[in-house]
């Protein structure tokens, strides 16, 4: 089973807002503002401290995907 935090009630409502204007459910949302944003963080190093290794085939910070897997 996957680690699901739980998310204040204002990160809560921001999320729920950016997924109505984006048109898609909150869930998606999540997802694509961490594919969106992976540029943004050091790949090697995320992996290098990455605690579960069972998915880095679909991981968005797998340092050897090509960029059209990256993005939206």
């Amino acid at each position: 089973m996957a680690y699901t935090p739980e998310l204040s009630g204002r990160e809560s409502a921001m999320l729920r807002r950016i997924a109505w204007y984006v048109g898609r459910p909150m869930t998606k949302t999540l997802s694509a503002i961490l594919k969106e944003n992976s540029e943004k963080y050091k790949c090697g190093e995320v992996c290098k401290k990455c605690k579960d290794k069972s998915k880095c085939g679909e991981c968005v910070f797998n340092s050897k995907q090509s960029t059209k897997e990256r993005s939206l």
